[in-house]
């Protein structure tokens, strides 16, 4: 498991760079759950984002002027995010803002974003409402959940299994997941064998789980987000039921394997970056490199996240120039071009905001993730 850092440290990482409040001249902002269901990923992705900030503020900042993040608690509640979002931009006046956490979060932030010209890169969602049809001022850099659904329905086909089950979360997540699901199922000649709605928060497992034990699932593919899916397989497995589960990336993170504790053994995360364990990839050498220098032994994917969204973001702002505004920041956007390193490229224009076309599976086995 990822060795996080002391309690004071690790508050300082989620609530950044206090003590340059009054130095700061690049004013960023991020609303997500730092309270909520998904707290432990989140926390995860913003120590990623941290190591390129305070890299970039030690050496000078960007063209000469420090970064600083503010970042507000939404519990994932959309209403919270809309009202953080608000505060961001209309009293903070944040310049841009960066890994809004949640599918319906996002879209409910998008008039926002519009009226005021502001861009929001790398949000923590793979929803297809954020790339098609296009959002003007939302740079996505992850792949979709539609891709990785289809993904992990053709996996579990190619593995001889057949009775495949489905948990889907009844929000707006669930139902963008369960349409790249669907096209797995046509292209694989199969039908779920059991689809099962579940509150996004409160999912009623008293009723979910008996669906999936009477349907004989061999697999579940399990479409929800933090401890409505760890909490879910725990429910599951003590029914008796040993169907290999599979979930997405929203819920790669180390909080979420220490999350399902006993109950992690059989299930496969989808991923949207290079296995964090791959030393020689030179994405995964800078970020490991970063973050030994902060204490910390071992990467997760959801640190990754944070860390290459937040590294588009920064090379944006250095090719936008000194005291960057709004307008600028976008135009600069629409027309990067940007290697990440080891073949990961970010390619946006006024017509395409897709980010990193990348799909992968990872086994939790012993606390960790595997390929």
């Amino acid at each position: 498991m990822m060795k996080m850092l002391s309690t004071s440290r690790a508050v300082a990482l989620l609530f950044a760079l206090s003590a340059l409040g009054a130095s700061a001249q690049i004013v960023i902002g991020q609303s997500a759950d730092l309270s909520g269901p998904v707290a432990a990923s989140v926390k995860e992705t913003i120590m990623g984002s941290q190591l390129v900030i305070d890299q970039v503020n030690a050496q000078g900042g960007i063209n000469g002027e420090q970064v600083e993040v503010i970042r507000l608690d939404d519990g994932l509640d959309a209403k919270r995010s809309l009202e953080n979002t608000r505060i961001l931009i209309e009293d903070k006046k944040v310049l841009a803002l960066l890994l809004n956490r949640g599918t319906p979060n996002t879209l409910a932030v998008i008039p926002l974003l519009d009226k005021h010209g502001v861009a929001l890169v790398g949000p923590s969602t793979g929803a297809m409402a954020l790339h098609k049809p296009l959002q003007k001022n939302i740079f996505n850099v992850r792949s979709t959940y539609q891709r990785e659904a289809e993904k992990a329905v053709q996996h579990l086909h190619t593995t001889g299994i057949q009775r495949i089950a489905v948990v889907q979360a009844d929000d707006s997540f669930g139902k963008d997941a369960m349409e790249g699901a669907s096209k797995g199922f046509e292209k694989a000649g199969l039908a779920p064998a059991v689809l099962a709605l579940a509150d996004r928060s409160k999912p009623d497992y008293s009723t979910i789980v008996p669906q999936l034990v009477r349907a004989n699932a061999q697999a579940v593919l399990w479409i929800g987000s933090g401890t409505a899916v760890t909490e879910g397989v725990k429910a599951l497995r003590a029914a008796g039921s040993a169907a290999q589960i599979i979930t997405l990336s929203n819920n790669a993170a180390s909080g979420f394997i220490k999350e399902l504790g006993s109950a992690s053994a059989g299930v496969i995360v989808t991923q949207v970056l290079p296995y964090e364990r791959s030393f020689g990839h030179p994405l995964i050498k800078e970020a490991m490199a970063l973050a030994k220098a902060k204490g910390q032994t071992e990467l997760s994917p959801a640190l990754l996240e944070g860390f290459v969204a937040t590294k588009v973001m920064v090379e944006a702002l250095r090719r936008t120039g000194p005291k960057p505004t709004r307008a600028r920041l976008i135009a600069t956007l629409n027309s990067l071009q940007y290697d990440l390193g080891g073949n990961i490229d970010v390619s946006y224009s006024p017509t395409d905001h897709t980010g990193i076309d990348y799909v992968d599976l990872s086994i939790v086995s012993e606390g960790r993730f595997k390929r």
